[in-house]
């Protein structure tokens, strides 16, 4: 019965310590916690040699060396955790250095076996006589003990109403717990000639070991918040921990148990440990094998796809995934991370591209404006010289009535041409900086003025508000923006012959133009949209938020597009102070 206890207890030192450790391995109060169980499960494993296998007086000095080391190793680690939780921070070596010096005389002391004068059995009873410098061991040990204590006690008291306090008023539960029975077991008893409970003192030390990985665990140990947390995040140190101990475990009983009984069943001589060596060594390579596959295929493995698709991203292969079955371990959630992120990175370099055009687009029209201006310039001194030789002769006597009518028909075609220039050098002077009272009805006309110059592929109607209303703004801007939806609505999509619909009009305190395609093939994806934001344009939304307004657009289901632009109107009293300033 004694030798399943202690089976149990190293078994889930073991697991305890490992958890722990795994969940957070930096942090140093998890790296003390791991150390104590380290020892704990030293000492357990002490009593399970001695207490089941070598109960014998010349094994009891050896038991009882082991066991003053690593009683006083024990409680250093508590020290040097007291030190370090809750805030993690470093373990004064100073300090530590002065505390533990004492160590450097006990511990050769109980290595040499100078704390005790007899250890053994009598009568089949265990007993040990101490001499007087173990008394002082046991007084040290004792005040790191109360040291480690009182340092979390005041912790305790600093932290008090916090989570960090919680856990402190749990350890200290958890060490008041462990110190008494340890010292019930190893102390108390033993002092009035009773050894009984020595054998369990390793089993006495689990309720406190238990309550202690609960608290720094902040709680969440055996919770089950804290058992879905890590059904879905199972960590890949947890996986191959699984996979070497199913491993080692499954070859211990397919193949070394076999072996052993084949090998000594008819006793332990030389040819029986050299059968059992032989086919030990052979039968290690399976599970070693097997292990080495395990651990490629959960480690190498989805390792090697992350890298290969991280390799293709940076060939330029934007979008690139890992092709990986979705794991809940930290490299699925690398895996699943990368593609995100290859994806958004796909879209944001599409997106530029599509800026890096709308751009393009945005400075040909500024250079259009540029040239625009440049070519009006040169063309207004001859094409003035021509209109005031074109007068003269109209005035001249003697002209037949053919020749008249040419002339007039020249001097018109003058003024128009004399218009589209001025429109020109309007669409060439967009600065932005200046703001003036504009008619609508003037931008409008001067934008299919502007349009007729192109090819002529459409039919434009126009109806006018007749108030011809007006608005503060930028003429050049606002004609570059009826010009611009002119041109999607003419291009997009692509017709022989595309009619068109422009029409002014107010609604309360705004004034709309109103811009749409009259004529158009039917399409079944046709969708109406109301967000600029969406509209395959780039410069319109913000022409129109530079004058305070707001452009939306609708697809019918004839696949007709209509583009409305509404502005603030600029009431008739606004319109005269803009145009007339007060001088003062």
């Amino acid at each position: 019965m004694l030798i399943l206890l202690h089976l149990c207890s190293v078994f889930l030192l073991v697991g305890l310590g490992f958890y722990v450790f795994a969940a957070d391995p930096r942090r140093r109060a998890h790296q003390a916690f791991a150390a104590f169980i380290s020892f704990l499960a030293l000492w357990t494993i002490k009593d399970l040699i001695f207490w089941d296998f070598y109960p014998n007086d010349t094994a009891a000095g050896v038991w009882a060396a082991a066991s003053f080391i690593i009683a006083l190793l024990m409680n250093f680690v508590l020290v040097a955790f007291a030190w370090v939780f809750p805030e993690n921070s470093r373990t004064p070596r100073r300090k530590a250095a002065i505390l533990l010096a004492p160590a450097l005389i006990f511990a050769p002391a109980a290595a040499f076996g100078l704390l005790w004068d007899k250890a053994g059995f009598i009568d089949g009873q265990f007993a040990i006589k101490l001499t007087p410098l173990a008394y002082a061991f046991v007084t040290y040990v004792y005040f790191l003990f109360f040291y480690g204590s009182i340092v979390l006690f005041g912790k305790y008291r600093k932290y008090r109403g916090t989570e960090s306090g919680s856990q402190l008023g749990a350890i200290l539960l958890a060490l008041v717990i462990t110190g008494a029975l340890k010292t019930v077991a190893n102390i108390v008893f033993p002092l009035f000639g009773n050894y009984d409970l020595i054998p369990l003192s390793s089993i006495f030390v689990l309720p406190g070991v238990l309550i202690y990985a609960y608290a720094i665990f902040n709680f969440r140990l055996f919770s089950l918040t804290s058992a879905l947390t890590q059904f879905r995040l199972f960590p890949v140190a947890y996986k191959v921990a699984i996979c070497i101990a199913a491993v080692a475990v499954s070859s211990f009983v397919i193949f070394q148990i076999p072996i052993v009984w084949w090998a000594f069943h008819n006793g332990m001589d030389a040819e029986a440990w050299r059968r059992y060596l032989v086919f030990s060594v052979i039968s290690a390579l399976v599970p070693n094998l097997l292990l080495v596959l395990l651990v490629l295929r959960t480690v190498l493995r989805p390792l090697k796809r992350v890298t290969l698709a991280a390799v293709a991203v940076a060939k330029g292969s934007y979008g690139a995934e890992v092709d990986l079955r979705k794991t809940n371990d930290e490299i699925g959630v690398l895996a699943e991370s990368f593609n995100k992120m290859s994806r958004k990175l796909a879209d944001d370099i599409e997106e530029l591209r599509l800026l890096n055009e709308r751009m393009i687009e945005t400075e040909r029209l500024s250079a259009m404006g540029t040239l625009a201006a440049g070519v009006a310039r040169e063309v207004s001194a001859p094409l003035g010289a021509i209109s005031a030789k074109i007068e003269a002769m109209r005035r001249e006597e003697g002209h037949s009535p053919s020749t008249r009518e040419d002339l007039s028909l020249i001097a018109s075609q003058i003024a128009l041409v004399t218009d589209i220039i001025a429109d020109m050098k309007t669409f060439g002077r967009m600065d932005g900086t200046a703001k003036k009272s504009v008619s609508v009805n003037d931008v409008v006309l001067a934008s299919l003025r502007l349009t007729s110059m192109g090819v002529n592929d459409a039919q434009i109607e126009t109806d006018l508000d007749a108030n011809s209303p007006r608005v503060l703004g930028d003429e050049g801007r606002l004609i570059q923006l009826v010009l611009d939806l002119i041109r999607k609505v003419r291009l997009d999509p692509p017709s022989e012959l595309t009619q068109i619909s422009i029409s002014t009009y107010t609604a309360g305190a705004k004034v709309l133009i109103d811009i749409a395609q009259t004529s158009g093939v039917a399409d079944s994806s046709s969708h109406s949209e109301t967000d600029a934001a969406s509209l395959d344009l780039w410069i319109s939304p913000k022409l129109v938020s530079g004058h305070q307004g707001t452009l939306s657009s609708f697809v019918d289901e004839r696949n007709c597009k209509r583009f409305t632009i509404a502005l603030p109107l600029l009431e008739q009293k606004d319109a005269a102070r803009v145009l007339t300033p007060s001088p003062f």
